[in-house]
């Protein structure tokens, strides 16, 4: 792929792998595009709130004369202020910039301070998403947002049909109270008389809310901490092993966008269960590709893992059109999108 090399992007936002284990989208679009010839600046590595907005106002502007064109990643809550702070930088450096929308909860965020939402998105040159669900969501702010989806090195992950499936079930995320980690701990409390064999693997940094603490107290509470194994954060390259030895993803989220675990889970032909929330009724095919549950319900949750295991023939119908599904989100399908849109953009800050 050719690129213009008067091409140089800024991207800004999470780039904690370092600090937490997780290796998000922004980062590996950052590799990839210095592995095509862009050059790319980022901000943030700082976890911190007060070290990141600092971070991310002194980058933008100290790099200004260096990059040409800018992407920020938009999330709900405090993360929106972030990016606020970020494009104030970029429109008193006049850089041309795109938005990606990434937060699951933004629809409800927007609800509560459409102002805030309308200005941000107004005034940016492109905003995306990798979300057909924020798409839909989010176009009383913009009808013109693109969809890009979230991509996957789809070689990093060996495909194995899941047709006669053990109860080995893995689940993978940050430990916080959105994403509703005791759920899964009651899962297996619920299923464990079932399949005395269950075994669950919970992969995932703790993002200091108490989740974590809580998740594994109810492990102890309900006689399953025996049944639970804990890994805290491991690097990007360790999740496919991690799913390799499992044959059930759940995912117990209370808000979600288009989560890459779950892409991650399907391209490998894990049975994915998950709650019916956000994105997910968009990203995947109810009873063809996965199985969606009511958020919070563990006998709702119960009964479809039960499915999985016991129904003749869904266990690999699901296994098989996933992997299917997921192959669409291999990364050089997604990359020349970026980078024309860059080019574009940067295009755009040369006149």
């Amino acid at each position: 792929m050719s690129v213009s090399t008067n091409t140089s992007v800024l991207l800004v936002g999470n780039f904690l792998s370092g600090n937490v284990g997780n290796h998000s989208v922004c980062e590996d679009l950052a590799g990839k595009l210095e592995s095509v010839g862009l050059n790319v600046f980022t901000a943030s590595d700082q976890r911190p709130r007060a070290a990141r907005l600092l971070d991310i106002v002194t980058t933008t502007w100290k790099r200004r004369h260096e990059y040409s064109a800018a992407n920020v990643d938009v999330y709900s809550g405090l993360g929106f202020g972030l990016a606020e702070s970020a494009c104030f930088v970029l429109r008193a450096a006049g850089k041309p910039y795109a938005l990606t929308l990434r937060g699951g909860n933004l629809p409800d965020f927007s609800k509560r301070w459409p102002r805030r939402v309308d200005r941000l998105l107004r005034h940016a040159a492109v905003v995306t998403t990798p979300s057909e669900y924020l798409q839909q969501r989010m176009e009383r702010y913009r009808n013109d947002i693109q969809l890009l989806p979230n991509p996957l090195h789809l070689n990093r992950y060996s495909f194995c049909l899941r047709d006669k499936p053990a109860a080995k079930l893995v689940w993978v995320r940050s430990f916080h109270h959105l994403y509703n980690p005791t759920l899964a701990i009651r899962l297996v409390a619920d299923l464990q008389p079932t399949f005395p064999d269950i075994q669950l693997t919970m992969v995932g940094p703790d993002k200091g809310d108490g989740s974590f603490q809580a998740t594994q107290r109810a492990a102890l509470e309900l006689g399953v901490s025996d049944r639970v194994r804990f890994t805290g954060g491991v690097p990007k390259t360790q999740i496919p092993d991690h799913l390799a030895q499992a044959d059930v993803f759940i995912n117990t989220t209370n808000f979600d966008n288009t989560p890459v675990s779950v892409l991650e889970a399907m391209a490998c032909g894990l049975c994915v269960v998950s709650t019916d929330v956000g994105g997910m009724p968009d990203l995947v095919d109810h009873n063809q590709n996965a199985l969606l549950v009511p958020p919070d319900d563990t006998a709702a949750m119960g009964t479809a893992v039960r499915r999985v295991l016991n129904e003749d023939g869904l266990a690999g119908k699901l296994s098989q059109n996933a992997h299917a599904f997921a192959s669409q989100f291999d990364w050089p399908a997604i990359l020349p999108k970026w980078v024309r849109l860059f080019e574009t953009l940067s295009e755009k800050a040369t006149h």
